[in-house]
């Protein structure tokens, strides 16, 4: 009998970041010095993800996707991360989601990441949102999170319920 490769799943906390209004940035400032500036998100995401103890997956164009072992570092990290990007008149929306992820080469695949991508569409400028799994595992910890109510999110089963972070 021929054992099928079966893929790498690990369990990790999906942290999505984008720039608020990137396109409308873009215009304002010119392709040369909105390069400069993503180039400048770009470098302080890599530093603040490996201080946290995330592993920076890649960057999106007006953001990142990064992974985290534990949930509430990754928030940690999306509030430092919006901290340090308002410094430099930037303006993020976070979003994260704890699952299993399955591993490829240097990326990563699988639902976990296509709901922490989709919660994008339910964050507010300037808002860091989590899943209902992200509280249950950070229930205990100095973090407040604040309900957002159940919502639909495009191509996933069910009502997903989303909390705001209100005190990282």
């Amino acid at each position: 009998m021929r054992r099928v490769d079966q893929p790498t799943r690990v369990l990790a906390t999906v942290l999505f970041t984008d720039i608020v209004g990137s396109t409308e940035r873009a215009g304002e400032l010119g392709d040369r010095r909105w390069r400069e500036l993503l180039n400048v998100h770009d470098e302080l995401s890599g530093q603040l993800v490996e201080e946290f103890g995330g592993r920076l997956v890649k960057t999106t164009g007006d953001g990142i996707l990064a992974t985290f072992d534990g949930p509430g570092r990754a928030v940690h990290a999306a509030a430092a991360l919006r901290e340090e990007m308002a410094g430099i008149g930037v303006r993020l929306r976070a979003e994260l989601h704890t699952g299993e992820v399955e591993l490829r080469a240097s990326d990563v695949g699988g639902l976990a990441v296509h709901v922490a991508a989709r919660l994008m569409a339910a964050a507010n400028p300037g808002e860091i949102l989590v899943s209902r799994t992200v509280r249950d595992l950070v229930a205990g910890s100095d973090l407040t999170l604040e309900d957002r109510g159940m919502h639909l999110l495009k191509g996933i089963d069910g009502d997903w319920q989303l909390l705001s972070v209100a005190r990282p």
